[in-house]
């Protein structure tokens, strides 16, 4: 059973969905964690379920919203060790009709937010020679979707930028790797009609949609002692939908 007593972590897109599984997951294996989200309301909601967490409201695509509140983290836990970037928003579209908002909102939140975040932790990880950072990206950001090509990038971006940051900082002890989640059962997909949930789950080898536990599962392990010799990889959690 993986233990993360002691350790402190922190999870951004954490007010519902993959995010909050991921909170729950990591509080049972004993972290003390940080919900991050925007919706204050439902971060405040999540952590009275969980029993005992800290909650920070911040636009994670802003640098300076960012900056004070993974200082007002530190300043109350003292470090970070894991650091779980999920935070994301989709704005589809065929590309003929995307407009720039909607290319450059994707773009902030889903990528541009990662380098901000992960700096903010670097130093302290690096002081205490030990951390963990794990990037949710998306099987999209490997294969590609039609009307996704905001999307796509922002996904196949955060593997460049997972890759990148392994190599620069793996010297210090720190991981970092990145999830690829595949259809996984979400408000989102729950709402799309059962013949497109079908014909989605027939392309799947598994023949089923994962669960935000599945991506969950896979986020406890990265972030335990037993992956400390994995850096810089793409997890894929897609029930065989890409190989």
């Amino acid at each position: 059973m993986i233990n993360l007593t002691g350790k402190v972590a922190v999870v951004t897109g954490a007010s519902r969905g993959i995010g909050k599984t991921i909170a729950k997951k990591l509080h049972q294996a004993g972290a003390d964690v940080v919900l991050v989200a925007r919706n204050r309301e439902l971060l405040e909601k999540n952590a009275a379920d969980l029993g005992a967490a800290m909650v920070v409201s911040m636009d994670v695509s802003s640098a300076d919203e960012v900056q004070a509140g993974f200082k007002e983290i530190i300043r109350e836990k003292g470090n970070i060790d894991i650091l779980v970037n999920n935070a994301g928003i989709t704005r589809d579209n065929l590309l003929l009709r995307l407009k720039e908002e909607d290319i450059q909102q994707v773009l902030d939140v889903n990528l541009k937010s990662m380098f901000f975040t992960s700096k903010s932790v670097l130093k302290p990880m690096m002081k205490q020679r030990h951390g963990r950072i794990i990037n949710i990206t998306s099987v999209i950001g490997l294969m590609g979707n039609s009307g996704q090509s905001n999307y796509a990038a922002s996904k196949a971006g955060i593997i460049g930028f997972t890759k990148s940051l392994a190599r620069e900082i793996g010297s210090r002890n720190i991981t970092v790797n990145a999830i690829a989640p595949g259809f996984i059962e979400t408000e989102m997909t729950a709402e799309l009609p059962e013949t497109v949930q079908k014909e989605m789950a027939e392309s799947i080898a598994l023949g089923r949609f994962g669960s935000t536990e599945d991506v969950a599962n896979a986020v406890l392990f990265l972030a335990s002692d037993l992956a400390g010799y994995i850096t810089g990889e793409v997890m894929n959690v897609t029930g065989g939908m890409y190989m």
